[in-house]
């Protein structure tokens, strides 16, 4: 619970009064391995804060194959915000790649805490914005390199994670096959 606290001291300061309420209506929760925490075309009424774990936020094509967008681990919160925020079904899905411990608030909770911590409107706000600009930068800059030089941006931007991850989930997130990302290791 240290740790969300100090996360979302980040962005505002909080009184002893607001972390104690903060700590009562955030519970944990365990979610095991390929569990879906948001799911596609459902509308998520949690979002949640990464004690241990990996996720990966996915979509599937029309042939149901999969492909990772980005990865969420611990010290960050996961789940669709900005979905959750307008109570909106979920354009992508989040699976827990890893068992994961998480410190989760419900969608009633949450709207609560922003009628008692006047900051918390703002603080989301903040978090939102961090999350959609991290995300996207990540993205465009991706876009622009070489197989090799995307996989060292994620050992850079994902650091310790290259070892928790699939190697199939890595190669999408990538947009190679599994067998370019195995010559790619081999040649760094």
């Amino acid at each position: 619970m240290e740790e969300l606290l100090t996360y979302i001291e980040k962005f505002a300061k909080l009184t002893a009064a607001e972390r104690e309420r903060i700590q009562t209506v955030f519970t944990p929760k365990k979610i095991a391995k390929g569990e879906y925490f948001v799911e596609s075309g459902k509308t998520s009424h949690a979002i949640a804060f990464v004690e241990s774990g990996v996720f990966r936020s996915l979509y599937y094509n029309k042939k149901g194959d999969d492909f990772t967008r980005y990865f969420i681990y611990e010290g960050r919160f996961v789940g669709d915000l900005h979905n959750f925020f307008i109570q909106a079904p979920a354009n992508d899905y989040v699976e827990a790649i890893t068992d994961a411990c998480v410190w989760s608030i419900d969608y009633e909770d949450f709207r609560q805490l922003e009628q008692e911590i006047s900051v918390w409107p703002l603080l989301m706000a903040k978090l939102h914005a961090f999350a959609t600009e991290s995300k996207l930068k990540t993205a465009n800059t991706m876009l622009n390199l070489e197989a090799k030089d995307r996989y060292l941006l994620f050992l850079n931007h994902y650091p310790g994670l290259v070892n928790r991850v699939p190697l199939s989930m890595l190669a999408s997130y990538l947009g190679i096959t599994s067998s370019s990302l195995s010559r790619i290791r081999r040649s760094v």
